[in-house]
Formats: structure tokens, sequence, C-alpha cells
């Protein structure tokens, strides 16, 4: 779930509210722009990861990294990268982007502002493909 710093603990909350468990931040962004905050310049978004019952399996990447630093875009669009990554870690299941402004292959792609392109994860073929030796 992507949060910023100002509503961290509503999005726990609303995570918990779902019936998931809060485990760490996945994620964060240095968007490498910043804004004015209140007590420090905001410039860092973050990802945080809930799970509900086992752990997915089988499991794939266990390396990647959780600071990703890229320049932001447009307005409330994410990091391809962060996509990759999940993509990376979790390459046979189920993946759903809420909100989403894009159209990404082997994702459920939800929101009104979806191109109907599809665009095509960089590392997918990578991570299928070492999830596959990984596991045989």
């Amino acid at each position: 779930m992507w949060t910023t710093g100002p509503q961290f603990a509503n999005a726990i909350e609303l995570g918990k509210a779902w019936g998931f468990e809060y485990k760490t931040v996945a994620f964060v962004w240095d968007k490498q722009i910043h804004n004015p905050g209140r007590y420090t310049l905001s410039q860092t978004e973050f990802v945080l990861a809930f799970k509900k019952g086992r752990f997915p399996s089988p499991r794939g990447a266990r390396n990647i990294r959780q600071l990703i630093s890229i320049r932001r875009s447009e307005h409330s669009e994410k990091p391809e990268q962060i996509i990759e990554g999940i993509t990376r870690m979790f390459p046979q299941q189920k993946k759903i982007e809420l909100f989403a402004r894009k159209n990404f292959i082997g994702w459920d792609n939800w929101g009104l502002e979806i191109p109907d392109t599809k665009i095509k994860i960089t590392s997918q073929d990578d991570a299928a493909s070492s999830a596959q030796l990984s596991f045989l």
C-alpha cells in the first residue's frame, strides 16, 4: 500500500481494517523533488507490506532494494521499478494495482486513468525464469 509520512498511521489502520497484518516498509521512494512539510521537507513516499495468512509460495527474488531514488514525474504517477521489484519478489502470485495510471502485463490494474496499451515489466521474464530455476 502506498502512503506518505503524514498518512502512515492511517494506512496501517486501513490495512488492519481490511483484515491484513502490517509487516514492514517494503519500499521507500526518494522522489528527488521536495515539497514543504510541516516538520521536514517531504520528498519520500512509502510502500507498506501487509499479509493475510501464510507467506506466498513459491517465493522469487529476495535481494530487491528497499530504497528507490527516481525523480518524480506526473502527478501521482509511481515508479515502474516498484512494480518490477514486486513482480520479481512474487513472480507467480496474483497482483493488483488499485487506482492505477498504467496497465501492466501480469497485473490486474484498476483505475479510471488506465490506458488501453499494456506495459511489459522489464524484469518479468527474468523473474519467471529465475523462479522456475530456483524451485525445480
